[in-house]
């Protein structure tokens, strides 16, 4: 089993707080690895971290042996990893389409010259990316909503619009910052059932959510975060059972 991502003594202090201090972990390849932890435990961080949003006072990341601490976060995408937030952030204007051509653009080479003119290369990439686009679309189950404004689509389907975009980078890991979160119990359904097919066509998941019943049924693996540090990682059903996550956080459900 390779390790495909891993973070190494990672820490991060804004002023004079530690949001967070001294973690590591690893990613393995083709599994669905969860961060859960209460409120301000420092999941959001490690995600701006992984993703280029924050650069770490400490530490390092790295990205199939190589290290990606302190790169943009477009040359994070170029590196194989993209995210969605937690906050949905889809261009609200432009079609199902259109959001989804935006992501592709990173993988796409045809320069602003060739794109005004529109010299034969020009012409067989739009194609192609137009074919990426609706395979895409339908992988999510949006095909039928290609030509409807993004705006006008369900909060559900707006997840999953977001996750088309991001998968839309060709990434060797997504990164899912509570893609659960408003959902009712079939959007959930569905959202489980979407990130098992992610997984299965050969792409890494890590996800930061709430719901501990999704978490659970997909988690390979789960790291525990609590004040910014690794309070424990293991198995689903150790997880569950550690009487330290109870007490620091799966009490807080009940």
């Amino acid at each position: 089993m390779s390790v495909l991502l891993s973070a190494q003594g990672l820490g991060v202090r804004f002023g004079g707080l530690n949001a967070v201090s001294n973690l590591s972990f690893e990613v393995n390849e083709g599994k669905i690895l969860s961060i859960i932890g209460p409120n301000g435990a420092g999941k959001s961080t490690v995600f701006n971290c992984l993703t280029g949003f924050v650069r770490p006072s400490s530490g390092t990341v790295l990205m199939k042996g190589k290290p990606i601490h302190g790169f943009s976060p477009n040359r994070i995408v170029q590196k194989g990893i993209a995210r969605t937030f937690q906050t949905i952030r889809l261009f609200k204007g432009l079609t199902v389409e259109q959001n989804v051509m935006s992501g592709l653009h990173i993988r796409t080479n045809t320069s602003v010259f060739s794109a005004l003119f529109h010299p034969p290369k020009y012409r067989r990439e739009e194609e192609l990316v137009k074919e990426e686009v609706s395979r895409i679309l339908k992988f999510v189950g949006l095909e039928e909503k290609a030509d409807n404004r993004a705006a006008d689509l369900s909060y559900g389907e707006q997840r999953k619009l977001e996750i088309a975009r991001a998968l839309a980078t060709q990434p060797d890991i997504l990164l899912l910052d509570e893609p659960a979160a408003g959902m009712n119990h079939s959007e959930k359904n569905n959202l489980r059932e979407l990130i098992y097919a992610i997984r299965d066509s050969g792409t890494t998941i890590v996800i930061i959510e709430h719901d501990m019943q999704l978490i659970m049924d997909i988690s390979d693996w789960i790291i525990v975060l609590h004040y910014g540090e690794l309070l424990v990682e293991g198995l689903p059903e150790d997880i569950k059972k550690d009487q330290r996550v109870i007490e620091s956080y799966l009490g807080e459900e009940g």
